[in-house]
């Protein structure tokens, strides 16, 4: 018997030969993405070792030098030194592209903070890398902009 639309079975025959990470959300990754940024304004050390690694590069539009894993950890602990608390965090537009076990996360974010009694907004674009190592995503390197006048 000779089908009636050879195109559809094909293209139905394709579909069921892709991999199952073709059809895979990205709710696990955008999860571990929060996860950072809450780890770090919480300066949760672990959580930070753990999806910051060591060759992280980090570059601020607003720093003249880069930063490395040693310093995001600094910078976090002083942050909860100085009795900061993050109050709102926000991620109006997000897109992801991928390629392989690699993702590239293009964000606008909006955050609020508040260090001893005094509240601050700010609002960026930040640009993130992710790595799946080991069946775990993983952050080395990130790119913000603060947008001027938030």
């Amino acid at each position: 018997m000779k089908p009636k639309h050879p195109i559809c079975l094909l293209v139905l025959l394709a579909a069921l030969t892709l991999t199952p990470a073709a059809f895979a959300d990205d709710s696990e990754l955008l999860k571990v993405r929060e996860q950072v940024w809450r780890a770090w304004f919480a300066n949760d050390k672990d959580t930070l070792a753990k999806l910051v690694p060591s060759e992280t590069i980090v570059i601020t539009a607003s720093e003249k030098d880069w930063k490395h894993q040693a310093e995001v950890l600094k910078e976090a602990a002083e942050f909860q030194a100085d009795g900061g608390n993050l109050l709102r965090l926000d991620f109006p537009r997000t897109e992801v592209q991928h390629f392989g076990d690699v993702a590239i996360i293009w964000s606008t974010y909006e955050l609020e903070t508040e260090v001893k009694g005094k509240r601050s907004a700010s609002r960026g674009r930040v640009t993130e890398v992710f790595v799946r190592r080991d069946g775990q995503w993983t952050n080395p390197g990130w790119h913000t902009s603060h947008v001027p006048g938030s």
